[in-house]
């Protein structure tokens, strides 16, 4: 399958699901965390597939693509982080949790791997 946008991306696509995932997640936290985790969670995941489409579009050199892509596994790994705390402030059980960690492991390997390959080219 030829790649004509970055919503061709498989990493695009689950990283949608996973800012849905985040979403739904977030649903039922304290009110008293709506500026705080969850403002931050959200938009931490949000920049996650808004990195990835942004470097594919401005792909003027495989550096640039690269540093998008970096930027979006940053992002990634902020969210996993913010949604383990949420764990540990038992916001979250691990079981409602850890579809999403899965999800983001999988990600992450996906950026891994995309960044790699991209600067190999």
């Amino acid at each position: 399958m030829k790649i004509e946008s970055h919503r061709d991306l498989i990493v695009w696509q689950k990283s949608m699901d996973m800012v849905v995932q985040i979403y739904q997640l977030t649903t039922n936290f304290p009110s008293t965390e709506i500026y705080r985790i969850t403002s931050q969670i959200t938009r931490a995941a949000v920049s996650v597939p808004a990195n990835i489409s942004e470097g594919h579009v401005r792909s003027s050199s495989k550096n640039d693509y690269a540093h998008f892509l970096a930027v979006s596994k940053g992002s990634l790994m902020e969210t996993e982080t913010l949604l383990m705390l949420t764990i540990r402030l038992n916001y979250l059980s691990s079981e409602q949790a850890n579809p999403t960690l899965s999800l983001i492991t999988e990600i992450s390997k996906m950026l891994t791997t995309r960044r790699h390959r991209i600067l190999k080219s």
